[in-house]
């Protein structure tokens, strides 16, 4: 029992002992976690450095604009060759598709039966004119007899009415003969102008009537037309825009057109819009433009589609800026602008077209304004800006 005490007294100091040590290394542990938190937080925190944005100055200045839309070719003048006359088909002497001059023949039609109609209508045209002078004669006899009261005045005025009613019939045979002729010369079918030629519809050998009297188009191909379409819509914004002053078109009224060909490289002469439909098409929802040009090498062709540009309009004082310094918001378009104090500033804008890799800024932005062009994606409002570099924008 005294030993069990011993034991049990003992195990008592050796707890004690233990929980004293156990309690200061705890305690050091604490006064450690709070000196070093105590030093984290009398420590400043360091401000972020300015964000490097890189600016154009707006400048202003008179601008040329253009406008670009999709057109279609169209001959100035295509023309459907067709036969005059009923009877077969001879031959046909281009060849399809080529080039042809006014006056080349295109076709032969068989001439045989037009030929005797003329030769009748010769052989009728002087027995006529035979008849004529019989009785142009027997008038001369009569007159002096007549008035010698050697004939009576019934004499003289049927041998009148005889020779005046030969004549007519003379005049009515030549007539007919010219008629004939004019029929046998259509047997010969050229060409009314200079173009290129399409496919023969009609084949050697067949019988042409008024059922079938097309055999081939001819189309101009100098001058050119260029025809394209300008919507409701923007036609009505071109209006409120010369309107308001915002776009100014030429002095003269003539815009020049300029073709783009499908590969993008421009067509060598430039034209002029020649006509411009004052009627809507409902179909459509547009109004159709027509440029006429020049096209003496035949690089155009009817049909083809094109790209059209229209200059002559110029912008006065205009405003432009980089197209990528223009950003998109929840409220619409809007630019960085560097602030006289260095400051990062938020600016709306209404941009108005694009003008090579510029924006048109219509609203928003005044001369002088230093825009970020560079830089402006991690911007915030009233944030330091360090301008890296810096130029003028104008419409050059």
């Amino acid at each position: 029992m005294a030993q069990t005490g011993r034991f049990m007294s003992g195990g008592r100091d050796e707890l004690q002992s233990f929980g004293g040590r156990t309690g200061n290394r705890c305690g050091l542990l604490a006064l450690g976690v709070l000196l070093l938190a105590g030093c984290t937080r009398a420590k400043p925190a360091a401000a972020p450095p300015p964000a490097e944005v890189s600016v154009v100055t707006v400048a202003a200045r008179d601008v040329p604009i253009s406008a670009e839309y999709i057109a279609q070719t169209q001959s100035s003048r295509q023309v459907s060759i067709q036969a005059r006359v009923n009877g077969f088909l001879e031959r046909r002497v281009y060849t399809e598709g080529a080039f042809v001059r006014e006056g080349d023949v295109l076709f032969l039609m068989d001439r045989k039966p037009f030929q005797v109609q003329v030769d009748a209508a010769k052989a009728a045209l002087s027995r006529q004119q035979a008849s004529l002078e019989t009785a142009r004669l027997n008038l001369e006899r009569t007159r002096p007899l007549a008035a010698e009261n050697a004939l009576s005045q019934k004499d003289l005025e049927d041998a009148t009415g005889h020779f005046e009613s030969t004549a007519a019939s003379v005049e009515q045979a030549k007539a007919e003969l010219a008629g004939y002729e004019l029929n046998l010369s259509y047997c010969t079918i050229t060409s009314p102008v200079t173009g290129i030629t399409s496919a023969a519809l009609q084949q050697d050998g067949t019988y042409i009537s008024s059922q079938n009297s097309q055999l081939t188009t001819v189309a101009v191909l100098s001058p050119m037309w260029v025809n394209f379409s300008l919507s409701e819509g923007e036609m009505q914004r071109l209006r409120d825009r010369i309107a308001k002053g915002i776009v100014v078109p030429p002095k003269s009224g003539q815009y020049e057109v300029e073709i783009l060909l499908p590969d993008g490289a421009p067509f060598p002469n430039r034209g002029r819009i020649t006509f411009a439909d004052p009627s809507f098409n409902p179909s459509t929802g547009t109004f159709l433009v027509r440029a006429s040009f020049q096209n003496p090498d035949g690089l155009l062709r009817p049909n083809q589609h094109v790209r059209a540009r229209i200059h002559g309009a110029v912008r006065p004082k205009a405003i432009l800026v980089p197209q990528r310094s223009v950003q998109q918001g929840a409220k619409g378009s809007f630019v960085w602008v560097v602030s006289p104090d260095g400051k990062a500033e938020l600016r709306p804008v209404v941009a108005g077209g694009w003008h090579g890799d510029d924006w048109f800024i219509d609203e928003g932005l005044s001369v002088g304004d230093r825009v970020v062009v560079d830089g402006g994606m991690l911007l915030r409002p009233g944030s330091p800006v360090t301008v890296k570099s810096a130029g003028a924008k104008s419409a050059g």
